[in-house]
């Protein structure tokens, strides 16, 4: 991964899920540097992937972060995935999540998480092809976009 330009591409991506989607829960668009700050951040202690298509453009990334704070937790982290928009359906998030679960696997992660705003059946589906088990549910949870929005939480023991 190439820092300073990939996260440009990636903030672009993420941005569109923060103006236009409930999948995230930011409301406010990143600047690159800031994306930049978290990437760094994330990827000196977890796995953080790109996929780039053949002529080099990032349609997609993927990654693991802490779950929470507290020390007893360390050997949880929650995934995220995604894709430029438009992309869905093509198999690339298949990969990522294959991909994300092979690294992953290489450290001292047991428990992952995944925190799907619901409706969203397409993550759904594809947390549960590998194996994630839905354990919780909060009903209206976040308000964005003048609604109120649940989530689902997901979990897979992979070490």
């Amino acid at each position: 991964m190439n820092l300073k330009s990939d996260a440009a591409a990636i903030c672009a991506i993420y941005n569109y899920y923060i103006e236009n989607t409930i999948i995230t829960f930011e409301e406010t668009p990143l600047q690159t540097a800031e994306m930049e700050d978290r990437i760094q951040k994330i990827s000196e202690k977890y796995p953080y992937l790109v996929w780039e298509d053949e002529a080099g453009e990032i349609n997609g990334f993927a990654y693991i972060n802490t779950w929470k704070e507290r020390s007893a937790y360390k050997y949880a982290a929650e995934l995220s995935i995604y894709l430029r928009h438009g992309f869905q359906g093509r198999g690339m998030g298949t990969k990522l999540m294959e991909e994300l679960l092979k690294e992953t696997r290489k450290i001292k992660i047991h428990s992952l998480i995944a925190g799907i705003t619901i409706p969203n059946e397409k993550s759904v589906t594809l947390h549960e092809k590998f194996g994630f088990k839905k354990v919780a549910y909060f009903t209206e949870i976040g308000y964005k976009f003048d609604k109120w929005i649940d989530v689902g939480y997901w979990e897979l023991l992979i070490n």
